[in-house]
């Protein structure tokens, strides 16, 4: 299967029009905004953030002749309740990182190597079996889907460890360049309740999400989206 077979639940983000109307309301009441600034959302749009780990290495997973690759480890105490919550988050990553120009190994390859591989303990190793410039590696320590004491409420939660694990030029040997907690929750405001959505609709919106979070760790992306998104 290509990466282009399966699709993640559609993101809308702000498009120019929407960005410039956004900046025009915002520009109006204050006295001190200046033309020369509406003009520069006009022409370039609105500026971007650089992601941590561009900022923080100097280095660009989108450079050319770049490959990723992303594993997920999750505890039994998390998969207990969510079996399969390992694969699904490196996949939904995965594609996150492919729709924003990174070059990324499918992940049912890595799922079929990690299955057939199942004594391997260091990212390296994963690297050296696809020759991957860089492995992402997400510790998922929480993850639960439900607001705190309640079954009927939705609200994801978790927190994470993201690594990125770089290879050497042999492909041999790997160090740790990059490790940023992502403690997350979705909806910000103010939980779900089941009667409004369904378990598996929630669980995919909130995978889709945390993907995205994750993902602005290596891809630039705008602060209108976080407006727009009311987080």
């Amino acid at each position: 299967m290509s990466l282009t077979e399966a699709r993640l639940p559609v993101r809308h983000t702000p498009t120019r029009a929407a960005a410039l109307l956004l900046a025009a309301a915002f520009c109006l009441p204050l006295s001190g905004c200046s033309y020369v600034l509406f003009l520069g959302y006009l022409i370039g749009g609105p500026p971007s953030v650089e992601p941590d780990f561009d900022s923080e290495t100097k280095e660009c997973m989108t450079d050319k002749d770049i490959t990723v690759a992303v594993i997920c480890f999750a505890p039994k105490e998390v998969k207990y309740g969510f079996e399969k919550i390992d694969e699904e988050l490196a996949k939904y990553v995965t594609f996150r990182l492919h729709e924003h120009k990174i070059k990324v190994i499918n992940p049912d390859q890595v799922k079929a190597w990690l299955d057939s591989n199942k004594d391997w303990d260091k990212p390296e190793e994963i690297g050296a079996a696809f020759k991957t410039n860089y492995v992402i590696y997400i510790d998922l320590n929480e993850f639960t889907l439900y607001e705190e004491g309640s079954a009927t409420l939705y609200r994801g939660r978790s927190e994470a460890i993201v690594s990125v694990w770089k290879m050497d030029e042999e492909f041999e040997t790997a160090d740790k360049i990059f490790s940023k907690e992502k403690i997350s929750k979705f909806p910000v405001h103010k939980p779900e309740s089941s009667t409004e959505t369904t378990y598996s609709n929630f669980k995919a919106r909130y995978l889709s999400r945390l993907s995205d979070e994750i993902g602005r760790f290596f891809y630039e992306y705008y602060q209108s989206d976080e407006i727009m998104e009311g987080s």
